[in-house]
């Protein structure tokens, strides 16, 4: 297949709350260059899928907020390719938006969907994986999730059920989608061989992606999508944030995976991590001595294990007897909790600080 024909969206409008305080609402994780790297996250993402997507061929999906940021670390990028959104609507619209787009530009257009918070370790599996199965979805109507299979009882992660295997060499269909188990259920999903990681990462040709959102909500971009209108990229942009705030507030998952019969996932061997949560990275990174992950930061530990550290530029931390901690300071706020399962309690503090301080805090 022409690689003409593959298009990428990536999904860069999360506001980070789960990284807090080192993500904040002003520069959320996909805007930092949290591993020192010199490129952020959301660069990292464009630089993996560029191996073999046109540059022309991309589309960000983001808040109206993070538009400027968006342009200026993706020059690359077609400003009329970065899609803000005016208000939060969760995934689907957005994605709908890019895909309505990408069909005026190339009918045949096959269309990969990736967030902007991953880490890929084997770029040249990633690829190859990625390519098979965009030529797949060129000649079946169906959609493609990729899947990783647990090596550990992540609560943080949605989990796919695997049915029998599909046409495609390690394809199979899809059973169910679990989003975010308790560890419990995580950990009998894990030991029943039955089910993947679901990285987010899914993949379908346009005219798939757009029998999709017709048939779940038919009304939204009716003026948009018909063949004779010929909308201007401005007239676009307008009739979209004029009827964006009516649209339904759904992810992708919730509104074309889960209510869809031709889902397929595709077992990825690449070396995946999702890097949206504190615990999350603390699993998919290397441990220092002591079992310790240290982000980008200058310390000094004695007697310590099992915690991750993150401190500005020009910070020095000095750790003694520290066990199973996060530690984490940006600007105004210094960090400091059981690792765990951290998602929920951060969630508490970011609202409590939001109420009793203010936004300046969040």
């Amino acid at each position: 297949m022409n690689n003409q024909q593959y298009y990428c969206v990536i999904l860069a409008g999360g506001k980070g709350k789960r990284l807090w305080p080192c993500s904040r609402q002003n520069t959320p994780k996909q805007f930092i260059d949290f591993f020192g790297t010199g490129r952020t996250q959301l660069q990292q993402t464009f630089d993996r899928f560029a191996k073999f997507i046109p540059k022309e061929n991309f589309f960000v999906c983001t808040n109206h907020e993070y538009e400027p940021t968006v342009a200026e670390q993706l020059p690359d990028v077609n400003k009329d390719n970065i899609l803000a959104e005016p208000v939060n609507r969760n995934t689907a619209p957005s994605v709908a938006w890019a895909c309505y787009r990408i069909k005026k530009q190339c009918p045949k257009a096959c269309v990969i969907v990736a967030p902007s918070d991953q880490a890929v370790l084997d770029i040249d599996t990633f690829v190859s994986d990625i390519t098979g199965a965009m030529d797949f979805v060129a000649d079946h109507d169906v959609l493609v999730a990729l899947g990783i299979i647990p090596s550990r009882p992540e609560p943080g992660y949605g989990y796919i059920q695997v049915g029998e295997a599909a046409p495609h060499q390690g394809m199979y269909h899809v059973k169910s989608f679990t989003e975010k188990p308790e560890r419990d259920f995580a950990r009998v999903f894990m030991e029943s061989g039955e089910f993947y990681w679901n990285t987010g990462i899914f993949l379908a040709n346009v005219q798939t992606f757009i029998d999709c959102f017709s048939h779940n909500f038919p009304v939204v971009f009716r003026n948009v999508d018909k063949d004779d209108i010929h909308l201007t990229v401005a007239e676009e942009h307008d009739y979209v944030h004029e009827h964006f705030p009516v649209y339904p507030n759904t992810s992708m998952d919730e509104c074309v995976l889960e209510k869809s019969d031709n889902v397929y996932v595709l077992h990825c061997n690449f070396g995946w991590a999702d890097m949206g949560t504190w615990h999350s990275i603390y699993e998919a990174m290397s441990k220092g001595e002591g079992d310790n992950v240290v982000l980008n930061s200058h310390v000094i530990m004695d007697d310590c294990h099992g915690n991750i550290i993150k401190l500005p530029e020009g910070r020095l931390g000095v750790f003694n007897g520290l066990e199973g901690f996060i530690v984490a300071e940006e600007g105004n706020i210094l960090f400091i909790c059981k690792k765990g399962d951290s998602s929920a309690m951060i969630r508490k503090y970011v609202n409590e600080v939001q109420i009793q301080l203010g936004e300046e805090y969040v």
